[in-house]
């Protein structure tokens, strides 16, 4: 068996290349030398989606000759990853590409320099400290979904845990957003610094998102005498800090137990799942992913940047990149990968795949997108929507090597329905030539997430719902309503669909409501009731 390591990728580079596995053309432990000490790029969340695609883009700029500096990854939410996936293996990482026709194109990734976990660990902070106020240190990456940036609860109020974490004042946070509120405190007091900080997360102005968080943090220090009144003005001077926007799309499951069963067959023996707790997903020393892949980012790096765009990124302007994350988190790939989640997990399926071969599920997707969707979509120029979409339902969903759930698309889904469905709803009433009395599958698939939240398949019965940052919240509302009584609705779904953090706006006000509610009743009816609705607004409409 050939395991993953720094001296076994030294001094056995024949034998990855009898597994065909691809091994790094540098020295990589030149580039670690050079990353510790001038870093230039910091990545927060060391998932699968770095792992899979920013990874893979540094590896191949360093090959090119374009740079000799990698990226320090950190973990805040747990320690696990670093210690049980990236520090025994010397932070390499396998990257399996898993093709259409079935085939594995796999690669050894080496740009990782340095994991750091802040989760009390007192020392790593003070190090992530030390790599903030580095002059060389040009941008700051953002992969760890969409609740990693929310303070709040139901209510807008930012929660108690975190008001107590904020009051506390700078050392040793624990929250993302306070974590960097406090680093790039740091990094003013070095000299007022310059940096840029990209979230690569999936929802609309994420840049914006992550600013509006941060200064937050910053505000109530400087309220509490915290900080310098500088501060805020070094937060908000472009010439020095920038949130710039960007869109991602790239696939990538849980590690698959397929994928490492054939590992182990090729004889790479750093293939098994590790289990570190029941109620979450696998991790793996390797990461398998979808071909597709596209990065678009709003070019605004106040410090510089490594030359991205030579290994396929796309650097624009703001408008632009507003319009590919519109394109697809609102309508070409992100709406639908819900839909399918919600729908596929009321239906017994385990495969994004196995769905694509349902043809009420296709043709719901299809509605959603090139129906519904499709009228509120702008042509970005430099990605064409409705070539996008069809590679989406035509070659990546029906992919039968990828194996995604939809129960890994339905975590936190109650931090995805303002916009992956809230903006296209919003569009339907603000313009002329469309009209939200209109549409119909998506409220229908607002529906089907209540009826998600109920924890009943379509025939009755129990079911684990996946992990979201609102369910006790949202569940409280739907606990007395009785599957297969319609009449025990009455207005328990109310405090749901008129919350605008939940939708982006209630859904009483324009008109959309009264029928997310009618769909409801009619999914709730009895066993089958969830396929019968389907159909029958399938075939009718």
């Amino acid at each position: 068996m050939l395991y993953l390591g720094k001296e076994q990728l030294k001094n056995e580079k024949e034998r990855f290349s009898a597994l065909g596995i691809k091994t790094p053309a540098y020295d990589f432990e030149e580039v670690w030398k050079n990353t510790k000490e001038s870093p230039i790029w910091v990545h927060f969340g060391a998932g699968n989606l770095f792992r899979a695609f920013h990874s893979v883009l540094q590896q191949h700029l360093i090959e090119k000759g374009e740079t000799d500096k990698g990226i320090i990854i950190v973990s805040t939410n747990s320690n696990e990853v670093a210690e049980k996936i990236y520090r025994p293996h010397d932070n390499l990482s396998l990257n399996v590409v898993m093709k259409l026709d079935g085939t594995l194109d796999m690669e050894v990734i080496a740009s990782i320099a340095e994991s750091i976990t802040t989760k009390n660990n007192p020392e790593s902070w003070q190090r992530l400290k030390v790599i903030f106020q580095q002059p060389s240190l040009q941008f700051v990456t953002f992969s760890i979904t969409e609740k990693g940036y929310d303070l709040t609860n139901l209510n807008g109020e930012i929660r108690e845990e975190v008001k107590r974490e904020i009051a506390q004042g700078l050392d040793n946070p624990n929250h993302t957003m306070v974590i960097i509120a406090s680093l790039l405190y740091a990094r003013y007091q070095k000299g007022k610094l310059p940096l840029a900080l990209v979230s690569t997360d999936n929802f609309s102005h994420n840049g914006d998102k992550l600013k509006e968080a941060v200064v937050k943090v910053a505000a109530i220090w400087q309220e509490l005498g915290f900080v310098e009144e500088g501060f805020m003005e070094y937060l908000d001077d472009e010439t020095r800090i920038t949130f710039p926007w960007s869109m991602i799309d790239k696939i990538t499951p849980q590690p698959s137990k397929d994928v490492a069963d054939r590992l182990i067959q090729l004889g790479y023996g750093s293939a098994q799942l590790i289990h570190t707790n029941p109620n979450r997903p696998a991790i793996a020393a390797f990461v398998n992913t979808e071909e597709s892949e596209y990065l678009v980012i709003e070019d605004r790096f106040p410090n510089g940047r490594p030359a991205l765009e030579k290994v396929g990124v796309y650097f624009t302007e703001k408008n632009i990149v507003d319009q590919v994350e519109r394109m697809k988190v609102c309508t070409c790939l992100n709406p639908l990968h819900t839909a399918l989640a919600i729908f596929g997990c009321l239906l017994g399926y385990s495969s994004i795949a196995d769905e694509m071969k349902d043809e009420d599920l296709k043709a719901l997707v299809e509605k959603i997108g090139y129906v519904e969707g499709m009228k509120t979509v702008t042509d970005p120029g430099i990605i064409e929507p409705m070539n996008f979409i069809k590679e989406v339902l035509e070659v990546r969903f029906p992919n039968p090597n990828n194996p995604d759930t939809p129960q890994r698309i339905a975590t936190d889904t109650s931090q995805k329905m303002a916009i992956r469905f809230g903006e296209t709803i919003k569009l339907y009433v603000e313009r002329d030539d469309l009209d939200v009395a209109d549409l119909t599958f998506i409220p229908l698939t607002l529906a089907g997430w209540c009826r998600y939240l109920m924890g009943v398949d379509d025939e009755g019965n129990e079911m684990k719902l996946s992990p979201d940052p609102l369910l006790d919240e949202v569940k409280q509302y739907i606990k007395n309503i009785e599957f297969s009584n319609p009449d025990s609705v009455g207005q328990q779904l109310q405090p749901i669909l008129s919350n605008e953090r939940i939708f982006g706006m209630s859904l009483y006000e324009i008109g959309v409501g009264g029928k997310v509610e009618d769909y409801f009743k009619r999914l709730i009816k009895g066993p089958g009731a969830v396929r019968r609705t389907l159909h029958e607004l399938i075939i009718s409409c």
